[in-house]
């Protein structure tokens, strides 16, 4: 007798991932797809679009054939955002798609867009001032650097709405991956901005708005054909990762803060109200009549990957334990981890990382607790900004694959003095996409029935309390280095 399940796929940074669930929440079968991210000039991030859809179409045939006593009903789709993949009127993509804030080629279109719509304007309207996050500003890049492909381009996708285009051939983005947008998006009519739309991306159709949650439409009989998917099952719209990431855990109910450990660390803190501050950025939310305000680092476990194929001879496990005997303070290292500019609350593409207190007598070990420290000192510099804004924070969810190291998260529960909540289920933004999947074909699809807490990670007094010196020296280092950074910076890019 077979059973019903659902599939969840979410385009990432550094690999796509698939999960199969069954209506009550159990996972069936993952699978993963690693690619690499392409850095063409200094500044620069992109990653073709074609990219998304073949792995999509691996992963689903993959997950389809791995339980033959399984029907899939439904499929949710989520990615990495705000991206920009421009096409033509017959969906061929003109150039590989610009990445989300960790490309910061904008900085020129970024700087014009505010002397000409008003700084303070942008926030008002849309919620958040004009960063390297704001997909906006990269159409204008587009526009200004490459005038005759952009005179061509009549479409534009993020990974999970090109997933739904190519799976039931409608052209729609969900409400919260449009808000980060900006300045296209007015977050006080939850529709895009015409006057702004008009000047910035001319002929440029920009797709129909819905919720996270709600049908794209349903697998065509092209896309089943290539898949594997049974024709006819819906799609749900999707959303951007962190976002899919958040309702996977249930960190969607107002003071609710998700942490998002992965190759960048994403926090979400859901507010009752619109708030606005130029150094987070304010969104709406990926359920209706939800709001967020954001933030996040430019990397995370990108550092700690870098360390590891630096060491070259060692793995995770063992690095962990090397960091765990180093100790709180790393035995004196301090590191400020802007090694991609940093995004929220700094807001500096030009920032770059930071090892301090090195001596001759420091290991691997002190170099990866600093790095996981430097994490968590960016955490709390975010989480600060966030109350600073008018933020409640009553909860705090930990979510993503560096959850599964228990290290990282003691180090920032003590860090921040936050207890964490982890979940069961750490799978990800492909497991939130297959729960908005099943809410499409069944009303029983709970939270905390799918995903219960599984432990809650307390900060311990005595690490808070050393963790609290060092914060201070952290927050010191930055304003001591920027203008050596900046110029290193400015040589890396001649």
């Amino acid at each position: 007798m077979s059973r019903s399940a659902v599939i969840g796929v979410d385009i990432g940074t550094s690999s796509s991932k698939g999960v199969l669930v069954a209506l009550d929440g159990t996972v069936l079968h993952t699978a993963v797809r690693e690619h690499t991210v392409d850095r063409p000039a200094p500044g620069h991030v992109e990653m073709p679009g074609e990219v998304w859809w073949e792995e999509f179409v691996s992963l689903a045939r993959e997950l389809t054939s791995a339980h033959a006593d399984t029907d899939v009903v439904a499929v949710g789709v989520s990615g990495m955002g705000p991206c920009v993949l421009l096409t033509d009127g017959d969906d061929t993509p003109l150039r590989p798609a610009i990445l989300y804030g960790v490309d910061t080629r904008s900085v020129a279109q970024i700087e014009r867009l505010e002397r000409e719509l008003g700084s303070d304007e942008i926030v008002h309207r849309c919620g958040s001032r004009l960063t390297s996050q704001a997909a906006g500003a990269k159409v204008a890049w587009v526009a200004d650097e490459e005038p005759e492909l952009f005179a061509r381009a009549r479409r534009l996708y993020l990974p999970s709405s090109w997933l739904a285009r190519k799976l039931t051939g409608a052209y729609v983005l969900d409400h919260h991956s449009a808000s980060q947008s900006t300045p296209l998006y007015d977050t006080l009519t939850r529709d895009w901005y015409a006057p702004w739309a008009e000047r910035i991306a001319p002929g440029l159709e920009l797709p129909p708005l819905r919720w996270s949650g709600e049908a794209a439409g349903t697998v065509t009989d092209e896309a089943a054909r290539t898949t594997g998917l049974p024709a006819g099952i819906p799609v749900t719209t999707g959303t951007v990762d962190a976002w899919a990431e958040a309702l996977s855990v249930g960190a969607h109910g107002v003071g609710d803060l998700m942490l998002m450990y992965g190759t960048t660390m994403f926090l979400v803190h859901t507010v009752p109200d619109l708030l606005r501050d130029p150094a987070l950025w304010s969104t709406v939310g990926a359920l209706p009549d939800t709001r967020n305000l954001a933030g996040g680092m430019a990397t995370s476990g990108a550092v700690t990957g870098w360390l590891r194929d630096l060491f070259g001879d060692v793995d995770y496990p063992e690095l962990l334990g090397l960091a765990e005997k180093s100790g709180p303070g790393a035995n004196g290292l301090l590191m400020l981890p802007y090694f991609a500019g940093e995004r929220t609350p700094v807001d500096d593409p030009r920032a770059r990382g930071v090892i301090a207190g090195l001596t001759l007598g420091h290991t691997r070990g002190d170099l990866y607790r600093a790095a996981l420290e430097a994490t968590a000192f960016g955490v709390r510099h975010n989480i600060e900004a966030l109350e600073a804004a008018g933020g409640d924070i009553r909860r705090v969810v930990a979510v993503g694959g560096g959850t599964q190291g228990r290290l990282w998260t003691q180090i920032v529960s003590d860090v921040t003095g936050r207890t964490q909540e982890v979940r069961t289920t750490s799978v990800g933004a492909s497991y939130g996409g297959a729960l908005l999947a099943a809410r499409l074909v069944t009303d029983d699809a709970r939270i905390d029935d799918w995903n219960p807490v599984a432990e809650r990670i307390a900060p311990r007094p005595e690490a808070t309390a050393r963790y609290d010196e060092l914060y201070a020296l952290y927050r010191d280092l930055y304003p001591a280095s920027a203008d050596v950074a900046h110029a290193l910076a400015d040589l890396q890019t001649r």
